[in-house]
């Protein structure tokens, strides 16, 4: 059944000659390549406390998005029926399993987290979130890559993340000591995912002598969130002992820092870090090396530059 849906809309885009094919490409990649950064720009220039909420949750929602995958190993929609056809380049370019799907759980933590902040104060602003939520997960389907399942799988999973995190954000209140035990209990989480995904075992199936899929690449995107999860525990850690952050509100240097730092963490992610250590360390450990840094970066360092710079 889903995948007769999806060569539903397989049809449809055959018979619309593609036209609306970038379209949903864009609201996809703007979901994974854009909107991760937003949380970084919240915790420099706007909120503090809902920065950290949306860091929080990305970072959780991405590690369990990339246990479930290696869990349950559902092949992607072509693989399981020669008669899909993605659009575009996303046989070569698809980074993991199926299920479920990590831009709609991506695109629900950075828009949803959106949603429920400005759910009182701008509520047009919420829906507009909220409506991007749905064409983000529509859009993985038209384009033939994700089944029904995998998106609403993937939309669930981001809604219970942002409902616990900012249930336990209300509960702890800022108590230091009570964010040190969960850092710590976040620090064996990642040991342990990374523990579970290198040591369990993976379908190897073949056709033709060749490897349908190779569970070696399927793991980068885990690495990756391993290593931004820790980067931001580190990062967190550091804030509440030493680096106190707090924003300089009302410094007319601010706005340009925010973007100078979202341009830096842009092009490393983007740019340089495949280019030196994914290239040198190879996608586990130059993902995770790559990503510790980012996310590093964006809580304890650019922080730092900015209190420095903010009244020059």
């Amino acid at each position: 059944m889903d995948i007769e849906y999806l060569l539903f809309l397989q049809n449809l885009r055959v018979a619309t000659g593609g036209i609306f094919d970038e379209f949903f490409n864009a609201l996809s990649k703007v979901a994974v390549d854009i909107m991760p950064f937003l949380p970084f720009f919240i915790f420099w220039c706007v909120n503090k406390k809902w920065g950290y909420r949306y860091m929080v949750t990305l970072g959780i929602g991405e590690l369990i998005n990339g246990i479930v995958k290696l869990t349950v190993c559902a092949y992607r929609p072509w693989i399981r029926s020669e008669l899909i056809e993605p659009a575009g380049d996303s046989k070569v370019a698809a980074t993991g399993y199926s299920f479920p799907s990590g831009h709609t759980m991506s695109a629900t933590s950075t828009y949803g987290t959106t949603a429920v902040w400005q759910w009182i104060k701008r509520r047009w602003l919420a829906v507009i979130c909220i409506v991007l939520i749905a064409l983000t997960g529509f859009s993985r389907n038209f384009l033939g890559v994700h089944t029904p399942q995998d998106v609403v799988i993937g939309f669930l999973e981001a809604c219970i993340v942002i409902f616990i995190v900012g249930l336990c954000q209300n509960k702890i209140n800022g108590d230091d000591k009570k964010l040190d035990i969960l850092s710590i209990v976040g620090v064996i989480a990642v040991i342990a995912t990374l523990f579970y995904i290198t040591k369990k075992s993976y379908p190897m199936d073949y056709v033709d002598d060749k490897l349908l899929v190779d569970p070696k690449k399927m793991m980068n995107d885990t690495f990756k969130a391993c290593g931004a999860f820790l980067g931001l525990l580190v990062g967190s850690y550091l804030d509440r002992h030493y680096i106190h952050y707090e924003i300089p509100t009302g410094s007319k240097n601010l706005p340009i820092l925010g973007f100078v730092g979202f341009m830096i963490a842009f092009s490393w992610k983007e740019l340089f870090a495949p280019a030196t250590l994914v290239a040198a360390l190879g996608g586990h450990w130059g993902h995770f090396i790559s990503r510790f840094i980012l996310w590093f970066f964006a809580v304890a360092v650019w922080p730092l530059f900015i209190r420095k710079w903010a009244d020059d």
